[in-house]
């Protein structure tokens, strides 16, 4: 018999022993693409996650959407019995997300090597605030404090005031996103090549660094330190954020000629397209304050339905900034299911973000809610390892599971 598709992952299956955000979110990606993740928590405790805002009485609002495709196990991997129950199911799985400390995993015996022995095709994905190397690997590392290691918060804010963090866990979710390619990017070499296992790893700062090539080929090649700026800076004019006659607030870039005559035109102004001052984007940077004026005056002549319905016919990049009412509110969001519902055992229904990327022909789904804690014990360890209810209830009582 077949066995039933869920999205392009499926058949793989993950042991996800992270905790908080980025791991969890790249375990929950895997998932929603198919590979079955098996979450390994503390018994009593459980992810962090599942204590963190927001909240709707004593339920988190957050675990739902990160934890979803997931089955729970509460198992205490620093007792000689847990870890042995983590090897058995270490046999048959095809990697492990962690993100403890560097040495952690070393110190409970349950690190690569010990895991290569009992199955030598096994991805290790290691995610930690620093990453495994280095003389910062051992310091503590969370998303807040590694954006601002990143280089990304010393951008972020007005010149005139201190940097700003991000409203939320953007660090977090970033290297969710890199954990989770850099683990199938290590599966698919182990299955095209016929090769084993191996361990991959990533420090927090490392996912946002990445994403900041302009500034560090600014940095060698002109010795610039770029400083805070509220919109896209050194990079295209006109570019920013604009108020439209009724109050709006809409974004607007122009990173390439083409858009910039777009706007020109869609403004009344082809004059400017061979204006000397705007001819390029080079000299439109030059003489950005001006144009900006030029820019403003326009969008702040039109209600916002008006200047939208002109931009997008006319081909110009801009968008309204929403917010998360007008999200659920907002037709595309809608079109592209990118919020989905799914039960709760308490809440009764609550709404998630939508699987992506899209495939056609192995779609990604929604196949079970986010579990609750230790949900799947019995599940996990009687079909998976083989235990009796006996072995099972025994290992309740010594508080191994």
């Amino acid at each position: 018999m077949a066995q039933k598709n869920f999205g392009p992952l499926t058949g793989l299956k993950i042991i996800d022993v992270s905790s908080v955000i980025a791991a969890p979110f790249a375990a929950c990606l895997l998932g929603d693409l198919g590979a079955e993740v098996i979450k390994v928590e503390l018994p009593g405790k459980g992810d962090a996650t599942r204590g963190l805002g927001p909240w709707k009485g004593e339920e988190s609002l957050r675990w739902p959407g990160l934890s979803r495709n997931k089955r729970s196990l509460t198992l205490d991997i620093r007792t000689e019995e847990g870890k042995e129950i983590f090897k058995e199911l270490a046999k048959t799985a095809d990697a492990v997300i962690e993100n403890f400390r560097p040495g952690t995993l070393e110190k409970w015996g349950l690190g690569y090597e010990v895991l290569k022995e009992v199955n030598p095709n096994i991805v290790l994905t290691r995610q930690s605030g620093y990453g495994q190397t280095g003389p910062y690997a051992g310091k503590a590392g969370f998303g807040t404090p590694c954006t601002a290691f990143s280089g990304y918060t010393y951008l972020q804010g007005f010149s005139d005031r201190p940097p700003v963090s991000p409203a939320f866990s953007l660090l977090d979710y970033v290297s969710g996103i890199f954990v989770a390619f850099g683990t199938v990017s290590a599966l698919y070499h182990r299955d095209k090549n016929n090769a084993e296992g191996q361990v991959v790893e990533l420090g927090l700062y490392e996912a946002m660094f990445r994403m900041m090539e302009f500034l560090i080929a600014e940095h060698d090649q002109l010795g610039k330190v770029r400083e805070r700026s509220p919109m896209l800076a050194g990079h295209s004019s006109p570019a920013g954020t604009y108020q439209t006659k009724d109050g709006k607030w809409v974004v607007l870039v122009c990173s390439t000629e083409k858009t910039w005559t777009r706007l020109a035109e869609s403004m009344g102004r082809a004059d400017l397209i061979d204006d000397p001052r705007y001819k390029t984007n080079m000299e439109r940077m030059q003489n950005d304050e001006d144009l900006q004026k030029i820019v403003r005056e326009f969008i702040g002549s039109l209600n916002n339905d008006e200047l939208l319905e002109k931009m997008d016919t006319d081909g110009v990049p801009v968008s309204p900034i929403l917010s998360i009412e007008d999200i659920f509110n907002n037709p595309q969001y809608k079109a592209r299911e990118n919020i989905l519902e799914v039960e709760h055992p308490r809440l009764g229904s609550v709404k998630v973000p939508g699987i992506v990327p899209k495939f056609s022909a192995t779609p990604g789904k929604i196949r079970h809610r986010a579990p609750d804690l230790g949900e799947h014990n019995e599940e996990i360890l009687r079909n998976e390892i083989g235990l009796t209810e006996e072995q099972i209830e025994q290992l309740y009582e010594k508080g191994v599971i």
